[in-house]
């Protein structure tokens, strides 16, 4: 099925693929080898967080603060 065809389907039927695809890619991301690359970037925010050099934000307080910073 090419770009072009799923443009053109219904947005149920849209919805629908994207939902086989999601489940298919779960039952595969598991056994997926995280990069090592990831592992260092979790790392350095960890220890960043531990030193006190970066503190950990609860979402609501993010969602809060949006739009009351000056531009």
């Amino acid at each position: 099925m090419s770009i072009a065809e799923i443009r053109r389907l219904p947005f149920s039927e849209k919805l629908q693929i994207m939902e086989a695809l999601w489940e298919d890619m779960r039952c595969h991301v598991e056994n997926e080898p995280v990069p090592q690359s990831h592992k260092n970037l979790l790392d350095e925010r960890r220890k960043a967080v531990e030193t006190g050099r970066e503190k950990i934000l609860d979402w609501d307080e993010v969602k809060n603060s949006i739009g009351q910073r000056p531009a």
